[in-house]
């Protein structure tokens, strides 16, 4: 079969035994009638591979699908299970293990995708490894196969994030999955949703929001209701819980099923967990302000940076955390895509974040993951670099991002910061480029996404601003001439904190916990730290591992339990497996929140390290500690 007869069959599949018009498969395949018959009479033949399968045609009526639960299974994955590359197939066995009522054996998805049983176990350990994040576990029974055991909602949480499982780009899973009607309807009734009820919401979200809206109406139809514990008393007074009821009633119509009374609160959850801004006091909303207040508190006294004179930083922290504090007060797991390059690029403002959280954490019945932690980042970034910012009159330069507020504002402020040639006149989704041209001049879009109709000179860059990105604005503008920065330290700017004493070669440990725990005991001898540094530490490590890329990680403890400011060092003599990353120089970090102290500085050093990796070599073959402290301390990176 074409590529046409299998999304017929999709069609077919999703409309169950409601008959659909030759006349509206047409229209959704962009093909004539005459088309849509021939194919109809090739699917009759292939349907004969199963016994149930039969195209059932009434005159005036439609066509319909008529097949059994068992052979519907079957049919569903012959028809994605061709040409199969390994993450492919990944994804398509998590969707297997998250969606089929029986278990799944070894031996058949072997067969399935025509791999031995190793492959399909080292899959099922990839997908196990990835499951733990959503509280899922893959379970097996002699002579069964394999299952998912785990509550409603995280399997639709995984559902809804599986294209996140593998690290290859946009692989348009979801939408093989889905139905080409199905998602234009879910899409429609919720941009009418969003008109009727006046719920404001950035184009990602909704993008996101499509997805769980879709795999509600898949596990409805799979006959998996949610079941809703935790309910608030006046969820059901809020505009987002009779918005949420409206599109019910939509979804019901549109799609000729009957959706659980929690299904509202879910959907509900969702809203409240997408908005832009709150239109309401609440609950929740004084939640965020303490949570707020305590955060910047924390903040100014780690960073000395007058945070709370950034009203902007204010006001796109409160709106982010009004969603985080949704999310983690109905449990909802959110997945970050762009983690482990915030680590990368901002390990001291993720560093500061992630103390400054521990404090709310103290004072909170909810602990903030660190891939919440990582968007948080992105504010406080984007507000040293707009505090430190010059202004220039430049050209008129509109920014459009759908990536949330705190990629956006981060993205102004280092296009403010670097490039006096420009003047950012506006930040804004892809749905508000035109509205915004039509009033005001623009000169050049910088976008993180493809616009089209657009009549302005346009360069596409990545979000995190990176180095050919930098080389595209380059060729457009005249770099700013003479550029300083707070981080153009000497390379000696690690001297002050290293002794003799505390570097370690030809560490062997098994776990990166044992290295953070043998410098923390090192650091605690010498005087360096409290006892409890090394327990508070491994804490850290274990919330979340402090690997930089490169080969380098960084961990560290509360600044507040340091005596003396060091840095303590364990050269590795096989790279070892730290969180995603695999490690082989570990610089421990024990320096106190001073103003005096370059803590930002070194994290910047060390970061510039992580970036050499021929300096990182040179470090990896010094043959003694003299040898180690000099390439360490004299080489120019």
């Amino acid at each position: 079969m074409n590529a046409r007869q299998r999304k017929i069959i999709e069609v077919l599949l999703s409309y169950g035994n409601r008959p659909i018009l030759v006349n509206d498969l047409a229209k959704q395949l962009d093909c004539s009638e005459k088309t849509v018959r021939n194919d109809l009479r090739t699917i009759d033949v292939y349907l004969q591979n199963y016994s149930s399968a039969c195209l059932i045609r009434k005159p005036g009526t439609g066509i319909y699908l008529e097949i059994n639960n068992s052979d519907k299974q079957d049919l569903f994955h012959a028809l994605f299970r061709e040409n199969k590359s390994s993450y492919q197939r990944l994804m398509e066995i998590a969707y297997r293990l998250l969606t089929d009522k029986n278990p799944l054996t070894l031996q058949q998805l072997s067969m399935d995708y025509y791999v031995h049983h190793t492959a399909i176990k080292s899959d099922l350990e990839a997908i196990q490894q990835w499951f733990e994040s959503f509280g899922l576990v893959i379970e097996s029974r002699q002579k069964l196969g394999h299952y998912v055991k785990g509550e409603e909602l995280n399997k639709r949480m995984a559902l809804a994030h599986i294209e996140e499982m593998v690290n290859q780009g946009a692989t348009a899973f979801l939408k093989n999955v889905f139905a080409p009607f199905e998602i234009a309807t879910v899409r429609q009734i919720l941009n009418q949703m969003i008109e009727k009820w006046k719920i404001p919401m950035a184009s990602h979200a909704l993008d996101n929001l499509v997805v769980h809206v879709l795999v509600m109406v898949q596990r409805t139809k799979q006959a998996s209701p949610i079941v809703i514990d935790k309910q608030s008393a006046s969820m059901s007074e809020t505009n987002e819980y009779r918005a949420a009821a409206w599109c019910l009633d939509q979804l019901e119509h549109k799609f000729g099923i009957t959706l659980a009374q929690d299904e509202t609160i879910y959907l509900t959850w969702h809203l409240r967990g997408s908005k832009k801004y709150s239109l309401h006091t609440s609950t929740e909303e004084e939640i965020t302000h303490q949570v707020l207040s305590t955060m910047i508190e924390t903040m100014q006294q780690l960073t000395h940076v007058s945070f709370y004179e950034d009203e902007q930083l204010i006001n796109g922290l409160m709106i982010h955390l009004e969603a985080v504090t949704n999310r983690l007060l109905y449990g909802f797991p959110i997945s970050n895509p762009l983690l482990q390059d915030i680590k990368k690029m901002y390990p001291y403002m993720l560093s500061m974040v992630t103390l400054s959280l521990e404090k709310v954490s103290e004072k909170f019945p909810f602990d903030i993951p660190e891939e919440e932690a990582a968007y948080i980042v992105l504010h406080f970034q984007a507000s040293i670099e707009r505090l430190d910012a010059e202004n220039y009159a430049v050209p008129r330069v509109l920014i459009v991002c759908d990536m949330g507020i705190g990629m956006s504002r981060l993205l102004q402020a280092k296009m403010e910061k670097q490039y006096q040639e420009m003047k950012i006149v506006g930040t804004v989704g892809k749905g508000e480029v035109q509205r915004f041209i039509k009033r005001e001049q623009v000169h050049l879009i910088i976008s993180t996404t493809p616009i089209e109709k657009i009549n302005i000179p346009t360069i596409i860059i990545s979000p995190l601003l990176e180095a050919t990105d930098k080389e595209k604005l380059q060729r457009f503008l005249k770099k700013k001439a003479g550029r300083s920065s707070v981080l153009a330290t000497s390379p000696q700017v690690l001297h002050d904190f290293i002794e003799e004493e505390l570097l370690f070669l030809n560490i062997n440990p098994q776990h990166r916990f044992q290295v953070v725990e043998m410098l923390g005991n090192a650091l605690y001898k010498q005087g360096k730290v409290e006892k409890s540094y090394v327990h508070q530490a491994l804490l850290r490590e274990r919330k979340s591992a402090t690997a930089i890329g490169g080969a380098i990680a960084i961990p560290h403890g509360d600044p507040t339990l340091v005596i003396a400011s060091t840095i303590a060092i364990a050269v590795l003599t096989e790279p070892l497996e730290w969180g995603k990353e695999e490690v082989s120089i570990v610089f421990m970090l024990a320096l106190t929140n001073e103003k005096a102290n370059p803590i930002k500085a070194i994290i910047h050093k060390l970061s510039s390290l992580s970036n050499d990796p021929m300096t990182v070599r040179d470090l990896l073959n010094a043959t003694d500690k003299q040898a180690f402290l000099r390439v360490l301390i004299e080489k120019e990176w």
